[in-house]
């Protein structure tokens, strides 16, 4: 069955560009973005690691680690961010993963299990289900899974929207409503009492409906 939000996410050991990281251990207490990508030396994904490289501080701004997986070895992957740099005008200062045997792709089910063999020639059309992205929280638990077409490119913006909205939730129990930006109001957790709602909040909330509570962000 596919990986949802609310599972572990699957440690595993792996070689990377940054060196063999141990995966649970390399998140730590943080959060971390791992996004998929069918081959080294693709179009859209060249400017898909690309950008992530260029708003890496904005993710590191929120405690978060990102890092790709590639099944290509290290050397190709090292090789093709000459290329991303080149394209972006940003250097790739995160980690790669090399997985040669298929076997992370496999754990996260975005390969089936019966692939095996050279990754090298598998074309990226072979790794289509290779366009992945899971964002992990400290808990090592997966909070968001999102699956993209090859041929589309991926909107990296909302996943850190999407990290700042389960950052408000974890840590104070709001959420957030249809086209939220960071700074616009909020909707106090359904596991907010009133009790807690007037502790919180002394000056009240608005309730548009009945069942929803409105307050400004933090």
């Amino acid at each position: 069955m596919a990986l949802t939000i609310g599972d572990t996410a699957p440690d595993f050991t792996a070689q990377t560009t940054a060196g063999d990281i141990s995966f649970h251990d390399w998140i730590g207490d943080g959060w971390a973005v791992l996004f998929s990508h069918p081959r080294a030396f693709t179009p859209v994904c060249t400017t898909e690691l690309g950008y992530m490289a260029s708003i890496q501080d904005d993710f590191e701004k929120l405690g978060t680690k990102i890092i790709a997986i590639s099944t290509d070895p290290v050397e190709a992957s090292a090789r093709w961010t000459d290329d991303i740099q080149q394209n972006s005008g940003a250097a790739v200062n995160y980690p790669i993963i090399a997985d040669t045997d298929h076997a992370v792709a496999k754990a996260y089910n975005m390969l089936p299990p019966d692939v095996e063999g050279d990754p090298t020639e598998r074309t990226p059309a072979q790794n289509a289900t290779l366009r992945n992205v899971f964002v992990i929280g400290p808990d090592k638990k997966i909070k968001l899974v999102m699956i993209y077409p090859m041929t589309t490119g991926r909107n990296f913006d909302e996943i850190l929207r999407v990290i700042q909205s389960l950052q408000l939730t974890a840590e104070q129990q709001l959420t957030t409503p249809a086209q939220w930006q960071p700074g616009e109001d909020v909707i106090l957790a359904g596991s907010v009492s009133e009790e807690q709602a007037n502790e919180r909040y002394p000056d009240g909330w608005e309730t548009p409906l009945p069942y929803m509570r409105v307050v400004p962000a933090p």
